[in-house]
């Protein structure tokens, strides 16, 4: 790992497990982001060996921070209570211990919304952000950060909000997976994700909304069309935010 980088970030997603190391005095990576398929069969065995690869890999030094991004809500100590991409087998699972072990070293774990949201804050579009700030990841599944005057309130997992009208969980209604699958053009994505955010807003006033996840880059063909009266902007660091958000997370928690 090069002498450019403070700490190492891993992001664990249901399609691809990406790592890098990173610089956290310019909030971008130090080396380009190396990327391994998620196993089909995503247990906590195989995703450990996944993330023991990526590290030696770039040779992350002793003593380095190292952040993973997990796509589950995440207690310190606590099991897994709850999981929806990946394989069911981690529910009963603690992934500090699990991929503590697997390094041999300590590693620090976090909701991989939540990396996402802070990696926003800290370096991107809401940097400098007073109040409430939501930001969302929008892909496999809805993923959301609240951060509110710079401070991370977790685990909120407000993609399976229940929607009004019948519509149900609003992961299942307005992801881009679910775009993808049922091959809804931009427009009429956007009025299923105006229900969403709607009601995100009447919940939780917040100052301002950040829109992720890779579908972000073409936010110019949805975001104009999502009626809502908060301010919208899309992330600027895109798929880079989970692995510099667990990195940035990490240097919080270890150092």
């Amino acid at each position: 790992m090069i002498e450019t980088a403070q700490a190492f970030g891993i992001d664990i997603g249901g399609s691809g497990i990406k790592a890098a190391p990173v610089d956290l005095e310019k909030g971008q990576f130090a080396e380009p982001r190396y990327k391994i398929l998620t196993p089909e069969n995503s247990t906590p065995k195989a995703l450990a060996e996944v993330v023991k690869e990526q590290i030696k890999h770039f040779e992350v030094p002793e003593g380095a921070p190292i952040g993973i991004a997990f796509p589950a809500p995440v207690k310190p100590g606590k099991p897994i209570d709850f999981i929806a991409n990946l394989d069911q087998s981690w529910v009963g699972v603690d992934p500090t211990q699990v991929f503590s072990e697997a390094c041999g070293k300590p590693v620090v774990v976090v909701n991989d919304a939540d990396a996402a949201g802070l990696a926003e804050q800290q370096f991107g579009a809401a940097k400098g952000q007073d109040g409430l700030v939501i930001a969302t990841t929008l892909g496999t599944g809805i993923g959301t950060a609240l951060i509110y005057n710079g401070v991370l309130i977790p685990n909120t997992e407000l993609g399976h909000i229940e929607l009004r009208k019948g519509k149900g969980d609003a992961e299942k209604y307005a992801s881009s997976g679910v775009r993808d699958k049922q091959s809804l053009g931009y427009k009429k994505w956007a009025k299923r994700l105006t229900k969403y955010y709607s009601l995100l807003e009447l919940y939780f006033s917040p100052e301002l909304f950040v829109v992720g996840g890779g579908v972000s880059r073409m936010s110019e063909k949805f975001l104009p069309y999502v009626d809502v009266q908060t301010p919208m902007v899309p992330a600027t660091l895109r798929n880079e935010a989970g692995i510099i958000g667990a990195a940035y997370y990490a240097t919080t928690k270890l150092l």
